[in-house]
Parts: structure tokens; sequence; C-alpha cells
């Protein structure tokens, strides 16, 4: 009896694990995936919007607060292929087009113009309304599946890790279609970067995780550094505070088991 009752507490742990949690690009709602399905909530309420109960799911990410999502399966039945991104309608309840890659989707950005497919040695750049593909850019094996995109139409950037070896960042302007910069970052490999709405600022953090730097895109430049600790840690996450224009704060996420929360406005004024 109590073999049966720590089994099936053990299951019923796996199945609330978390597979992806991801928020839409304005902050306004965010979307949670469990071994059982996803579910999407508002940022402010915390009210339940919507829910399907259909698998696991490694990628869900939504477009603003509108009825499309793009989700990629876990792999664990055959209709949820790692490798397969559906484009899905929460109103109809419907797969509205499907994408195929020969190798795993590793992560997926969207704004109304364009979407990002990132696999381990290629990223895709597709025309969000039509889906015609307009680049492939080849990339270092990125395992992990690192990147970071500003939505902002007016300033629409995406960054990737150009390097193995250190943490050097590709900067892509995503609306023209053209490499924008290279950012030699950190002396070992990255791991975290996160971009501004606007696509002014790029934070990034290496895989020491003592020093997160941030840099002014336009001009390939580093503003400042902030020093997360003296003793190497893995940060999992980098945040800006939601803003249009300067954000305030940048907050990392580490193995520590703590938050940091770094103010830019006052760094920016010192400065």
């Amino acid at each position: 009896m109590s073999s049966g009752s720590q089994s099936s507490s053990s299951s019923s742990s796996s199945s609330s694990q978390i597979l992806c949690a991801s928020f839409n690009q304005d902050n306004s709602g965010f979307a949670i995936s469990t071994r059982d399905g996803f579910k999407i909530f508002d940022s402010n309420t915390g009210r339940l919007c919507y829910e399907r109960a259909s698998g696991a799911f490694v990628v869900v990410e939504m477009l603003y607060s509108s009825s499309l999502l793009a989700i990629v399966g876990g792999g664990e039945q055959p209709s949820l292929s790692p490798r397969r991104l559906c484009l899905f309608n929460t109103t109809t309840g419907t797969a509205l087009r499907e994408l195929n890659f020969l190798t795993s989707v590793l992560a997926v950005r969207l704004n109304k113009k364009r979407l990002v497919v990132v696999l381990q040695e290629k990223t895709y750049i597709y025309d969000s309304n039509t889906l015609a593909i307009l680049d492939a850019i080849d990339t270092v094996p990125n395992v992990k599946g690192l990147c970071a995109f500003s939505p902002s139409l007016d300033g629409c950037f995406l960054a990737l890790p150009s390097s193995t070896t250190k943490g050097s960042v590709l900067v892509y302007n995503v609306m023209e279609l053209h490499s924008h910069c290279e950012i030699d970052a950190h002396r070992s490999p990255l791991a975290a970067i996160v971009m501004s709405f606007n696509g002014m600022y790029i934070a990034t953090a290496s895989e020491q995780g003592t020093i997160i730097r941030v840099h002014l895109v336009s001009e390939a430049t580093k503003s400042y550094s902030f020093r997360r600790g003296t003793y190497p840690s893995t940060i999992f996450s980098l945040s800006f505070g939601p803003s249009t224009q300067l954000p305030e704060i940048l907050v990392a996420l580490s193995s520590s088991g703590s938050i940091h929360v770094f103010s830019l406005g006052l760094a920016i004024n010192q400065r």
C-alpha cells in the first residue's frame, strides 16, 4: 500500500514538472507547460486564460495576447515531434500551419512581422504572415538553443552565440535581414542572453556566472558591468524590466538560489 502511494506521488510530481515557461512580448501574459499540456495566464491577475491537456510541449510562445501560439512537442508521442513547429489557434483549437525540420526545434521567437526558429546549428527567419522563408543563418553548435530577440518592429534584433569557446554574440537585424555586429562579451562561453524590448540593449552572462555585461546594440559598445558574485554560478535567466524605452532594472536568476536585481537607470545616470 505504501509503495503504491509513493509511486503515485512520484508519477504525479513528474507529470507536473515544468518543461517551459515564457512571457509574451509585452509581459501581459505567460505560458507554462508540463507533461500533461500547457496553460496560459494573465500576468497581472494570475487568471487562467487558456489550457490544453494534450501531452508534453517544450516550446509554447505567444504572439502578444492574440489567439496565435507557436508550439513544439516534447516527443513523448508521435504526434508531438520536437522537429515540428505548429502554429496553433487557441480560439478554434486547431493547427493553422506546421513547419517540419530535420533536427529538433530548440527555441522560437516571434512578433507581428517575423518568426524565428532556432535549431542546433541553423536558425531560420520567416515572414510571420505568409511563412515565406526569408533567411537561414548557419550557427556554431547551440545545444541549449540560446537566443535573444527584441520584438519591437523599430529595433528588431536577434542575438545568437557565435563561438563555443568564448562569450561572443552575433547580433542580426531581423527586419533588414543582415548581420548587425558581433560582440565579444566574455572570455567563457555564453550561459544566458537577453535583449531589451526596443533592441537598444543586450545583456549577457558567461558560464562563469560572476559578471553580467550590458552592451549598447547600435554601437556594439559595453555600457556597464554588474558583478553577481565572486564564486562561479550557473545563470539560468536574465530579464530586463518591462519598458518600451529604457529598462530600469535587470534581473538575474542563478543556481546559487538567489535573484539579483540591478538598477540600470542608476548606472546610466552615474556615467
